[in-house]
């Protein structure tokens, strides 16, 4: 029925283990998931459960507390904790490792000695046949660094993140700037940015389910076709509110099967206008 299939991140706000979320998943109806990545993250035990029950284990997004650490000339912890997430990737073939180029909201200068930093990291995916995608978050110099240092290595390409590009990006069209290296996508909705003079801040990346918020979903199922892209449609939602926000309450009402149903609903809604768009 699908040209794409249909891909939902994993999350502690959900309350299950990661185990119990792949096999629900799996029972709703979608095609595939990803991880987030700590050293004691069970990679290899969620692969072998994934191959077992027959969901595609697509992606696992590197850890983005160090990402600011990266431009930094005594990067070592930092750059060594992006190389164990991708030996991981490597030793269970999963494809994709996604990386946020930055963390913060006050320095917009990328610096020569990131750019060498990341190089190990795109240099060692080269060598282990995995994929680095690049995602759009707040401070996009940093992203515009890497994809024009990068742009020509094969392993190198761009997530694109649809509630980021509201809320961080302010509304500028990513896929305009990335779309030709685009490889997977973290698809949710959000309210845009809401202080009034445009100061962007992390409380407005709500990740609400799709139509929930302000998002043009004809416009980013149209921009998704323009770029032919017809790999895994990747959903990234929150089940629980941010601090002192309100909007992702009546979720987290709901029991998980019910919500994750819902997700799943809204995720076919937005195929629909995608294949409708292609035809």
């Amino acid at each position: 029925m699908w040209k794409a299939k249909l891909c939902l991140g994993t999350n502690s706000q959900f309350g299950i283990t990661v185990d119990e979320q792949i096999k629900l998943f799996k029972k709703i109806g979608f095609d595939g998931f990803f991880t987030e990545w700590s050293k004691d993250s069970y990679v290899r035990e969620w692969k072998e459960l994934a191959d077992k029950v027959g969901i595609v284990y697509h992606s696992i997004h590197a850890p983005f507390g160090n990402a600011a650490k990266m431009w930094e000339i005594n990067a070592d912890n930092a750059v060594d904790e992006l190389l164990a997430c991708l030996n991981d990737c490597a030793e269970n073939s999963i494809p994709i490792m996604i990386i946020h180029p930055f963390i913060g909201f006050e320095s917009h200068t990328p610096t020569q000695e990131g750019i060498k930093n990341f190089e190990k990291i795109v240099k060692a995916a080269d060598e282990k046949n995995v994929k680095i995608a690049f995602e759009n978050v707040e401070a996009e110099e940093y992203l515009a660094a890497l994809m024009n240092a990068f742009r020509s290595y094969d392993c190198v390409g761009f997530c694109w993140d649809t509630g980021h590009e509201m809320c961080y990006n302010h509304s500028a069209d990513m896929l305009k700037l990335y779309g030709e290296k685009l490889i997977c996508t973290h698809i949710n909705d959000n309210l845009g940015i809401s202080d009034h003079s445009g100061q962007i801040t992390w409380l407005d990346d709500l990740h609400l389910l799709p139509f929930d918020g302000i998002a043009d979903w004809n416009n980013i199922v149209n921009r998704l076709n323009n770029h032919n892209y017809d790999d895994f449609m990747t959903f990234e939602l929150n089940k629980k509110s941010k601090l002192n926000r309100m909007e992702n309450d009546i979720y987290d009402k709901m029991p998980l099967e019910e919500y994750l149903t819902e997700a799943y609903k809204r995720a076919c809604r937005v195929m629909a206008l995608k294949l409708r768009g292609n035809n």
